[in-house]
């Protein structure tokens, strides 16, 4: 699982450019899905099993990312806007990475300034992509994404794009969980789904579960942790296990999901811990709101340092989250 993580973390994808994810995983999931469809907009819909309740499982294959909008003459120097929600105090000095391969390095003036204790407005910045030569390889309108390798410490995972990558990771395993169960028949009709655009307005997600038409819909997603010095208060702690959602500022979980995913967890011994997060929402948010409406709960993986280039998740937590999604697929979905 690793390798998989590592390989899916490290692909280039920001949020409307997400074709490289999609083939990575397309590869991956070959031989684990009954029906495998590319959606208009790029979604990769995925069905295992036939009949039964349907049941959708969203995992967005998207990460931030940043545009050129601007090239400053005979400079080297890129003015850029976000793909995202980028966090202008995580970027000075850090590198971006555009599709053909050039690396830049993100500056702002006054660095030794004002710059050291105040974070610039993103206009401020640039993009550093000389080469020496006076040539530019890149062109305005060239997306790029953050740059920086998987790193492993312990069960600690540490890598940009976490978010939400390892959601595709546990989305994956769950396939390959199934496909190896004893059960000839798949108990519910289950599409899971790699969904685009996330980052920029859940928009993947939501024309998906209008075509699907499910009974239930799950998000596979990354959701903040309280457990850092000083942190906002909240009860998700890395390590603590599978996050169960109740509540973000753009979903209520409705009570039954959140009781068929707990009494899930208990009857199999997953660790687990119930999510109510104040900032940010995800894929389930609109998938709840497709058509007349879908009963939608959310999976979460404890990470920290969401939105940044050192996105860190806990591999105990990875693991209690693909038990527990497989554990709510191997029998028929009923809230």
């Amino acid at each position: 699982m690793i390798e998989l993580i590592q390989k899916l973390v490290e692909a280039w994808g920001p949020s409307g450019y997400e074709h490289h994810v999609r083939e990575i995983i397309r590869a991956e999931v070959a031989d684990l899905a009954d029906e495998i469809t590319v959606d208009p907009l790029g979604n990769l819909i995925c069905r295992v099993g036939q009949g039964g309740p349907k049941v959708m499982i969203a995992s967005h294959m998207d990460e931030i990312g940043v545009m050129v909008n601007y090239a400053e003459p005979n400079s080297g120097y890129l003015r850029f806007t976000n793909i995202g929600g980028v966090l202008a105090t995580s970027l000075m000095g850090h590198r971006v990475r555009f599709e053909n391969g050039v690396t830049g390095v993100i500056g702002a003036p006054d660095m030794f300034g004002a710059s050291r204790t105040t974070a610039p407005d993103l206009d401020e910045f640039f993009i550093d992509v000389s080469d020496g030569n006076g040539s530019s390889a890149v062109q305005v309108g060239s997306p790029a994404t953050f740059w920086r390798t998987f790193e492993q410490r312990g069960t600690r995972l540490i890598s940009k794009s976490m978010d939400d990558r390892i959601g595709c990771v546990v989305a994956i395993e769950t396939m390959r969980r199934l496909k190896s169960g004893k059960k000839k028949k798949q108990a519910n009709e289950v599409y899971f789904v790699f969904t685009v655009q996330e980052e920029v307005g859940l928009r993947g997600a939501r024309p998906a579960a209008y075509g699907i038409d499910p009974d239930i819909g799950i998000a596979l997603d990354v959701t903040a942790t309280g457990d850092t010095i000083k942190n906002a208060k909240m009860e998700v702690k890395l390590g603590g296990g599978a996050a169960i959602k109740v509540h973000d500022t753009g979903l209520v979980v409705p009570p039954a999901v959140v009781n068929w995913m707990v009494r899930q967890a208990e009857a199999d011994g997953i660790p687990c811990q119930n999510e109510l997060l104040t900032l940010g929402s995800t894929d389930a948010a609109g998938i709840q709101t497709s058509r007349s409406g879908v009963p939608s709960g959310c999976i979460s993986i404890p990470c920290r340092y969401v939105h940044t280039t050192s996105e860190t998740v806990d591999s105990n937590d990875v693991e209690a989250c693909i038990k527990l999604l497989t554990g709510l697929l191997s029998k028929p979905a009923a809230l």
